[in-house]
Order: structure tokens, then C-alpha cells, then sequence
């Protein structure tokens, strides 16, 4: 097939088309490039994926170096023409968007960040998705929708209509945008709640990120909610693993669906929301241990009340992605965060 990544220069977009490459896939990555974070990561992980920085222009397709099936262009969502002269140009079959403006906090003080990307960038992906006939949009979503629910595990049955960040609220609005388009214009879309991902080339906004860094530096690690948290850390090759099974498996409708009884998982349409998390919550102090035992090296700990947006658990229900695609995440955060210091060691030159 030949596919779209958006957000192929961030951190599971950039795992994504390296594992769609090596099966054979037709991989065109899109990238803003921006700089919420260290934009060199970024260029980094397009060189691996055979894109120098200085080959790398606005609005112009560059074929890779090292994967003959593989190409980039540098293009923000919101530049709507731009982005209608690829599809037009490229005729995808499948549309994988993950480019997004990312983080909790950044969203209580960059509001409009949220807005540009998430909602008139995620239009726009609809837009052409709908003209240009993509047989599935697969897109991220996030755990953060879930807000105040407090049911645990988190099921894609529960009502998610109490956000506490901008973020997830942009993310709702992808997930209700997504319907109106399946429903009326039989675009197949798919939404992907990722919970708490980790790993090599990860985001250096995140906190397991951040710990390691600090643990390595010898300063201080900040730990809110006086260490009283919980997340379904889920690692990256897990994450991209089950958006494969998602791809592949587009939604066709739920014949037995009822707006009596409506289910927020899915409908009548070609519509479905899945959970992906590794369906097994880890104290937060445990995780900082797992980082601790793994560089050999004690942490220097504050200890903070809980920040704005935040969530003291995050907990996954799979059985949807289990019972529909046979699909579940299954590597142990000790294994998954042993790659991502060894990772971490290698590119830093720690």
C-alpha cells in the first residue's frame, strides 16, 4: 500500500514508517518540524530514516538515501493547498496521522498551538481524506481523554465528555470530528488512545526522558503528587505494532448498533476507537526505580503536589483491540526502559 505518515519526524510516527518500510510498504512522511522540542532529535531520526537536514526543504518530496520505498515532505497541517497537491500528487491508499501538537502542560499556556494542529490541521487531514477517497484514516487520539473519569481500567465504553487539559480536549474533538465524517462521507476512520509511550527516540518532554536525563546530570528529578501516580506505560514497538493491526483492518459499521443504546466505541459507520496501553498500571516510584537499577544510580527526589491537567492513573482496557484484532502489549516496562537507557547512553554519549 502506499501510505501517509504525518508526524514522521516525531517519535511513533518515525518508528511507524521505518516498520512499514521494512515490510514493503510505499511510506510518505510529513512533518511540521516545529520546535515544541529539540528540533536536531528530529533531524535525527529523519536521518535514520534516510533524510539529511541539508536535503530537507518546505514543501518539496525527497526521496530517501537508504530506503528506496520511503520519502518526506516538510509541510505543517494547516497548509491545506500544500497538502492537497501531495495527496493529489501521491494517490494514498491509507492516511496514518500522528502529527499533533503534544503535552499536558504546554497546553495550559500555548492554547493556540492546540488549535492550529489538532483541530484546523485534523480538518484538513479529514477534508482530503474524504476527496481523495483514503480507504482508512487511522489517527492518534489520547489516554488524556478520560479526564475525570474515574472507572478503572479506562474502556472506550466509558463517557469521555470531561477533559481537564486542551490537549485532551482537542483530542475528543478529533475523535467526534472523525464520526461526522465516517458517518456522513463513509470515510473508514480509526482513533488510537496511546497510553504513556516509551523508548528509544522518544520525546525529551516526557518524564521517563526527562529522569534519566537528571538522574545522569546528578540534579534533582521533580515528582508530583508526592509520587501517589500510576500510567499504563506502553512501549513504543507495542504501540506501533498494534497501529499495523489497525491499518489492516479498517472498520466496516456495526450492523447491530443502536443510538438507543449508543456505544461511544464505535457505530453505524465505518468508525471505530481503540485503547492501546499495555493494560497494566506501574507506580511512578516503581518506574523511577526500573530508570535507577538500570543506570546504577540512586535518584535525587522532590516531591510536588499534583500539577494542573494531570491524572493520578492512567489504567488501559484492551479487550476491544484484543477480541477484534488479537492484538495486546506485552513488553515489560524493566525490558522497555533497559532499550531506552541503552538508547539514551549510545546518542548522548552518556
Amino acid at each position: 500500500m502506499k501510505i501517509l505518515v504525518t508526524g514522521a519526524a516525531g517519535f511513533i510516527g518515525f518508528h511507524l514508517a521505518l516498520r512499514l518500510s521494512s515490510r514493503g510498504d510505499t511510506v510518505v512522511g510529513v512533518d511540521s518540524i516545529n520546535d515544541y522540542y529539540d528540533i536536531q532529535l528530529k533531524y535525527d531520526r529523519l536521518a535514520e530514516l534516510g533524510f539529511e537536514k541539508n536535503s530537507i526543504t518546505a514543501n518539496k518530496l525527497i526521496q530517501s538515501s537508504t530506503i528506496p520505498t520511503c520519502s518526506f515532505i516538510q509541510i505543517k497541517l494547516e497548509d491545506k493547498v500544500s497538502l492537497d497537491k501531495l495527496f493529489e500528487q501521491e494517490k494514498f491508499d491509507i492516511v496514518v496521522n500522528l502529527a499533533a501538537q503534544a503535552g499536558v502542560r504546554y497546553s495550559l499556556t500555548n492554547a493556540q498551538a492546540y488549535i492550529d494542529s489538532n483541530i484546523i490541521g485534523f480538518t484538513n487531514i479529514l477534508e482530503l481524506s474524504r476527496f481523495h477517497k483514503i480507504k482508512h484514516l487511522v489517527y492518534g487520539s489520547s489516554s488524556s481523554v478520560y479526564g475525570l473519569n474515574e472507572s478503572i481500567p479506562f474502556s472506550t465504553a466509558h463517557n469521555v465528555d470531561h477533559p481537564i487539559s486542551l490537549y485532551a480536549a482537542s483530542k475528543k474533538s478529533n475523535e467526534l470530528m472523525a464520526h461526522v465524517y465516517s458517518h456522513l462521507f463513509n470515510v473508514p476512520t480509526t482513533g488510537l488512545r496511546f497510553f504513556t509511550v516509551y523508548g528509544p527516540w522518544g520525546r525529551p518532554d516526557m518524564a521517563y526522558y526527562i529522569f534519566t536525563k537528571s538522574i545522569l546530570e546528578g540534579t534533582p528529578i521533580k515528582v508530583f503528587n508526592n509520587g501517589n501516580m500510576a500510567r499504563d506505560f506502553t512501549y513504543v514497538d507495542d504501540i506501533v505494532e498494534g497501529v499495523i493491526r489497525v491499518i489492516d483492518n479498517p472498520p466496516e459499521g456495526n450492523v447491530d448498533w443502536s443510538g438507543k443504546t449508543p456505544e461511544p466505541s464505535n457505530s453505524k459507520a465505518p468508525y471505530q476507537i481503540y485503547n492501546i496501553g499495555k493494560n497494566e498500571p506501574v507506580k511512578l516510584l516503581d518506574f523511577i526505580t526500573a530508570i535507577e537499577e538500570e543506570l546504577g544510580i540512586e535518584a535525587k527526589k522532590e516531591f510536588h503536589p499534583l500539577q494542573p491537567g494531570d491524572v493520578t492513573m492512567t489504567f488501559a482496557d484492551v479487550s476491544d483491540l484484543v477480541g477484534k484484532l488479537g492484538y495486546k502489549p506485552k513488553t515489560a516496562v524493566k525490558e522497555g526502559i533497559k532499550k531506552f537507557v541503552t538508547w539514551y547512553k549510545d546518542y548522548y554519549k552518556a
